[in-house]
Formats: C-alpha cells, sequence, structure tokens
C-alpha cells in the first residue's frame, strides 16, 4: 500500500499558476506520496483568505500544506497565522523573494496585486516549440523531422505524444515517430542526425495494462484485435529494439518516470550526444 497522499493548496491573488508548476516540480520528488492541488485564486482580502481556511480546516482529515503567492504583507501574515494555528506546513514563494530584491535595488515591491508578469524571452520559442510538436506527433510530416531538435520513437503507448508536447512546452522542437511491427520507419527518420534521436520503451506488462484501458474506452476488443495482448506486444518490442539497433539510439524506459523527469533524461541524453557529435 502506498504512502498517504499530499493535498497542497495553493493560495494566490491571481491565477496560481506560478505556485502551482512549483508545487508539481517539488511533488515530483515524493513519488510514494501522491499529490494533488487544490487552487483557490484571487484572494485579496481577509474575509476571501478565512473562507480558503474554513475549507482547508474541513479537510484536516488529509496531509495537507499551503503554497503562497500572495503580494499583501497583511494576507501573507494571515497566511503564516492559520496556518500555525492548524499546524500546517506552509511556503511563501513571493515574500523571500520581494525581500532579495528590495535589498538588491534598495527600494520597496510597489506591493501591486495580480500586476502581469509579462512575456518571457523565449516565449515565442516555446509557442513555436509546441506548435511543431503537434504538426509532427504520431509520424505525421516525416520531412519536417530535419527540423527537429528531438525526435521520439517508440511503440505505441509509451509515452511518445504526452513527451513531445511537454518538451515542446520547453522549448524543444519535438516529433514523435511510431515504430509499427510490419511497417518500415520512414526513410526520414534515417537521415536524422543520431545525436536527435531517443527511443523510448516501457515495460511489456505495463503496457498491455494501460492498452487494455484504452481499448475499453475507445474501441470493442473486435475490432483492435491482439493490441492490448502479451504476446503481440513482446513482438513489437522485439521489432522495435531492431529499429532502434539500427539507428543506434540510446533506449530510455518510461515505466517508472513522471513526466519531468522522463524529459529531463531524453534532454540530458541528447545534449550529451550533441557534445560527443560536435567536431574537436
Amino acid at each position: 500500500m502506498g504512502a498517504d497522499p499530499i493535498a497542497i493548496h495553493v493560495i494566490s491573488d491571481s491565477t496560481g499558476d506560478t505556485a502551482s508548476r512549483v508545487a508539481r516540480a517539488a511533488g515530483a520528488q515524493f513519488t510514494e506520496h501522491p499529490t494533488r492541488i487544490v487552487k483557490h485564486p484571487r484572494i485579496v482580502t481577509a474575509a476571501g483568505l478565512t473562507s480558503v481556511f474554513e475549507r482547508i480546516s474541513a479537510c484536516r482529515h488529509e496531509r495537507i500544506t499551503v503554497f503562497s503567492t500572495l503580494v499583501d504583507d497583511g494576507l501573507r501574515d494571515l497566511v503564516a497565522q492559520r496556518c500555525g494555528d492548524l499546524d500546517i506546513p506552509c511556503f511563501d514563494l513571493l515574500g523571500p523573494a520581494l525581500d532579495a530584491l528590495e535589498q538588491a535595488s534598495g527600494d520597496r515591491a510597489e506591493r501591486v496585486v495580480a500586476r502581469p508578469v509579462g512575456i518571457d524571452s523565449d516565449y515565442f520559442q516555446r509557442i513555436a516549440a509546441m506548435e511543431f510538436a503537434v504538426k509532427h506527433d504520431d509520424g505525421q510530416h516525416p520531412e519536417g523531422l530535419k527540423n527537429a531538435d528531438i525526435v521520439l520513437v517508440g511503440i505505441s503507448r509509451t509515452g511518445k505524444t504526452p513527451l513531445s508536447m511537454y518538451l515542446g512546452y520547453l522549448g524543444y522542437r519535438t516529433a514523435n515517430v511510431p515504430l509499427v511491427t510490419g511497417l518500415a520507419p520512414p526513410a526520414a527518420l534515417f537521415e536524422v542526425d543520431r545525436f536527435r534521436l531517443v527511443a523510448l520503451t516501457i515495460d511489456p506488462q505495463r503496457l498491455a495494462a494501460i492498452r487494455s484501458l484504452r481499448v475499453r474506452s475507445i474501441a470493442r476488443a473486435e475490432e483492435v484485435g491482439n493490441y492490448a495482448e502479451l504476446p503481440a506486444i513482446f513482438k513489437e518490442v522485439d521489432h522495435a529494439s531492431a529499429v532502434q539497433r539500427t539507428l543506434r539510439c540510446p533506449v530510455i524506459d518510461t515505466t517508472t518516470l513522471a513526466l519531468e523527469e522522463a524529459a529531463r533524461r531524453v534532454i540530458d541524453v541528447v545534449e550529451q550526444r550533441r557534445a560527443e557529435a560536435q567536431p574537436t
């Protein structure tokens, strides 16, 4: 039996997206504790904050922590006070950052609630990369593989699409190509720089379970043949392994990896191979 889940309550005077990203990144390091994020956005008054803690108090049977991004000093102090009263651990993301910038600048932060944070310098690069991932999902437009930063290959349901989209979000133009028994991979795949190629694999029994759920949700069993049966999956894995050896690409097992960790491993191996491929 797994450990108790953790509810991360995100309190923000804006959308709560910043704290949610930090919460997801931190939660990924506690694989034995499933986490869920509960957002409380647009909290700009003490009354609103009181309402939030009434809801949190009603869930005291859970393991709870609070992440907050509040500009107002009074509201930040109130969060700390209420969490102390309830013996709930809390993390103020914005206060220490404001304090550090105030010390560095010699000025006081303006404390404007929900002020837009602007556009990152790489914003348009990431948008283009996400559009690239959508366009080149599941083997579409193989002529564009030569323009990819990363090309993922693997059999169905090894996580190619979500990983491609996430890598796109990080700014990497990512394509993915399915390896299907009986079908030759696109010729363009063999023209891609080897350091850009990464293969994905997964435990066959885990894959069978995933595919069985997929089959039940989209089609009758007789319409999908042996898609979710272990003997057929083993044949697919063997075929994919042969193709991967021909491509001379590294293989990452996604069986137990969270999306963020899988992305990190893909990026690390591509960057390492890229460096090794550069002429000295």
